[in-house]
């Protein structure tokens, strides 16, 4: 099934945000959001990016001098109920007192939809989610996943220009949130649709952004897709908040980087850089042929099934974490050698 209505481009230009308090809640931003495209708001709690999602959806407004732009048009001052996105919450907002079905038409409803219009339509979201046999049950006899289902289904009825989600899977559980993941992947490129995506789960923006817009306390701490988020951080915030990061300091010279742990060869070393980091999959426990002058102590090794999670001792605050596929067991105190892949190695 595709969106008949043309996907929306979005674009925010000096959009700050005060509160009444006198809170900052958003510095002054500018972005493109290209027609079709799923961008991603990703950060901690507090960082500006539910307050981003409310200005673009009509629920806020940015301080003077900000504007909202739908495909060129400004729609600042434009009511969310004219703006034509739709919208998921993190509470679902669901209706108690009606059916599912009567959830997903409330929209078409409202904007005066003939009632066979409204049936068919209805129809299409109930198999599109695979909900049919939910149509006539009451909200309050769904499960979390189902309440999803409902919600996203009641969104996309009414054909929106664009989708805004706000930590739409934060109540569910891991292995729901996985499924979810998932469907709402497939559901957006089946749509082709404008989607913003706002949420705190590194792996979710990951698995669904075309682009991910990193916040750090009201600012843009940088804007890339995905794998040049994670491989490239133009941050230590960056770099520590978006999955998991080791270091190491030392010094730097003559393509040599010497730590703690030992001396690592290093042809690209920038001359005089102090730390370097690298994820836990550019750093590996060595074969006992390879030559390497790094080594460390095993503090703790945790079976994971299809990998063993190891913390290893280097001197410095703290252990190196490491993935390991090796089909052996590692001893508490068991001293290892290292090798590191200096593809995956960053200066910041």
């Amino acid at each position: 099934m595709t969106n008949t209505t043309q996907p929306l481009a979005i674009a925010l230009e000096n959009c700050a945000k005060t509160f009444a308090d006198g809170t900052k809640a958003l510095e002054p931003l500018d972005l493109a959001i290209h027609a079709g495209e799923t961008v991603v708001f990703l950060g901690p709690s507090g960082c500006g990016k539910t307050t981003t999602l409310r200005i673009i959806a009509g629920l806020e407004e940015p301080d003077a001098g900000g504007r909202v732009l739908f495909d060129g048009e400004d729609v600042t001052r434009l009511p969310i109920e004219q703006r034509n996105v739709g919208m998921v919450f993190q509470s679902y907002a669901l209706f108690p007192n009606m059916t599912v079905a009567q959830n997903i038409g409330y929209g078409l409803r409202i904007r005066k939809t003939p009632a066979a219009q409204i049936k068919a339509r209805v129809a299409e979201m109930l198999g599109m989610m695979r909900i049919e046999k939910l149509a006539d049950r009451r909200i309050d006899q769904l499960s979390g996943g189902q309440r999803q289902r409902v919600a996203l289904a009641r969104a996309i009825a009414v054909r929106p220009r664009a989708l805004l989600l706000d930590e739409p899977l934060t109540a569910l559980d891991a292995k729901l949130r996985d499924t979810l993941r998932l469907e709402i992947d497939t559901l957006l490129r089946s749509l082709q649709i404008t989607a913003i995506y706002v949420t705190h789960d590194q792996a979710e923006a990951m698995a669904l952004g075309d682009r991910i817009v990193v916040m750090e306390h009201g600012r843009v701490a940088q804007i890339g897709k995905p794998r040049e988020i994670y491989q490239r951080p133009a941050t230590r915030f960056v770099a520590e908040f978006i999955g998991t990061m080791n270091r190491l300091t030392g010094a730097t010279r003559d393509g040599v980087f010497s730590c703690r742990a030992g001396d690592l060869a290093w042809a690209e070393a920038p001359q005089g850089a102090s730390e370097i980091l690298f994820r836990p999959e550019d750093i590996r426990i060595a074969e006992s042929h390879e030559q390497t002058g790094l080594q460390g102590i095993v503090a703790a090794a945790f079976f994971l099934g299809d990998r063993t999670r190891l913390f290893v001792e280097v001197g410095e605050a703290q252990p190196l974490v490491i993935e390991s596929t090796a089909r052996r067991d590692f001893g508490h105190g068991e001293a290892v050698r290292l090798a590191i892949d200096p593809r995956g190695l960053l200066v910041l």
